[in-house]
């Protein structure tokens, strides 16, 4: 498994609206109830320096360029790396991120078309060469009624570029495994906890 001293970096990718941070909040106080030290982080953002460019990507206001896009991204993920997951990894914790790199190929890489081997070289440089230990892709149809982003709004032709860039990287990358989630949120979390179960380490004080 990837990681850094005892830790475990758990990512929570797919697109937008099919309740990924909902089941990493769940993971997170399932984890924590089984004794396990637990950082939970998003992207961008975790960082002050990260929620600034967080708040540039997302608003209407700010139109940057593909690959200025996908240079911003990169900037707050090497930020939050830096300052807050590496040193948590070291420490033993869990951290569990909601996105991570994954979400620059597909989304600017494929959906962009900036070309995936561009941000994936990008993001080597961000990450130090860090992939997850797992990374738990979500699929299915999502949630039609909710508030959408500037990258939320473009159009379907964008989403079915990343939805394909996902699906590439899930055949390339072993570490990626599919969390079907157009099923009620109590069987998507009991399937995570399925799933995740073989990276932990054993707690000798955990709890059901």
């Amino acid at each position: 498994m990837a990681g850094l001293g005892r830790g475990c970096l758990i990512a929570f990718e797919g697109l937008d609206g099919l309740g990924k941070s909902t089941q990493l909040e769940r993971l997170r106080d399932w984890l924590l109830a089984r004794g396990y030290a637990v950082t939970a982080v998003r992207e961008p953002g975790g960082t002050a320096l990260g929620e600034s460019i967080r708040t540039l990507l997302l608003t209407a206001e700010a139109e940057p360029t593909p690959m200025a896009e996908a240079l911003l991204f990169a900037a707050a993920r090497a930020e939050l790396l830096a300052r807050v997951v590496r040193p948590r990894l070291t420490a033993g914790d869990i951290v569990l991120m909601d996105r991570y790199l994954e979400s620059s190929v597909a989304y600017q890489g494929y959906g962009a078309e900036v070309g995936p081997d561009a941000v994936m070289a990008l993001n080597q440089i961000a990450t130090g060469g860090l992939l997850p230990s797992l990374t738990l892709l979500f699929s299915g149809r999502g949630f039609a009624e909710r508030p959408k982003d500037r990258i939320e709004e473009r159009p379907p032709a964008f989403r079915d570029r990343v939805r394909e860039g996902y699906a590439r990287l899930a055949d390339e990358f072993p570490h990626i495994q599919i969390v079907e989630a157009d099923r009620p949120p109590e069987d998507v979390a009991a399937h995570i906890r399925r799933i995740v179960e073989p990276y932990l380490e054993p707690k000798g004080e955990a709890r059901g």
